[in-house]
């Protein structure tokens, strides 16, 4: 693991997961789904539902890079878990309700403390996003993030969706860095054990308080959230 003072010297770029990391997905679908849910009677929480869903995606996305065919679209992904998870709380729908919901992933808003700790960064970093969403959906959720990346990668152009290992790779040619100049941001610990894994250093943003585990791959630093990695970097 590398120290802050060596991350400062060596570190040229700031490469960021979206979807949990710089955008609140879980709240934000959470509203989104809230109202439907009620409309359709269902007396459960919303959030929970939600937890549901996200868990769904993540196993069917891994399921997916896993089979070795063609990429599926972050949205396809989307729409199979969502309705499976109707499905299994008993909620009637339609594949248009589905659709409109995963559109909702469009436009989530930035955490709190986002904006702020990047344009911090950005005054010594270059700052990318590298994302399992599909370009277009990556389009459309610049106008909700607010901030100016250099630029947004989808896994798209790797055909696989992280952690694998091609997404890294693909994103460090990209931007035209070796991996030791790239420090990989993400809420989610299969994310840096993939990025660490590949060789970037890598920053776990622990904003659920949720233990890394015991992997070999460790973080090289670890922040309650955004205004503390741009005070440890900057």
């Amino acid at each position: 693991m590398r120290t802050c003072d060596a991350l400062k010297t060596t570190v040229k770029l700031c490469m960021f997961d979206l979807y949990g990391t710089i955008v609140d997905m879980q709240a934000g679908l959470t509203e989104a789904i809230r109202p439907y849910l009620a409309a359709k009677g269902w007396r459960g929480e919303p959030g929970r539902l939600v937890t549901w869903w996200r868990r769904a995606h993540f196993e069917n996305s891994m399921i997916d890079a896993l089979l070795h065919r063609q990429h599926l679209p972050y949205r396809d992904i989307g729409r199979i878990s969502l309705a499976y998870t109707l499905e299994r709380a008993g909620i009637t729908h339609t594949q248009d309700e589905v659709q409109a919901l995963v559109a909702a992933i469009e436009c989530l808003k930035p955490f709190p403390d986002v904006i702020a700790a990047l344009e911090r960064l950005a005054q010594r970093y270059r700052l990318v996003v590298l994302s399992n969403g599909d370009p277009d959906m990556l389009e459309a959720a610049k106008p909700h993030i607010g901030f100016a990346f250099e630029r947004m990668i989808s896994v798209a152009a790797a055909g696989a969706f992280k952690p694998h290992v091609v997404t890294y790779r693909t994103a460090a040619e990209i931007v035209g860095l070796a991996p030791h100049e790239i420090l990989f941001v993400a809420n989610h610990a299969f994310d840096c054990v993939g990025a660490k894994a590949f060789g970037m250093a890598t920053c776990f943003v622990d904003r659920r308080q949720r233990p890394f585990g015991d992997w070999s791959y460790q973080p090289d630093l670890m922040v309650a959230h955004f205004t503390e990695l741009a005070e440890k970097l900057t």
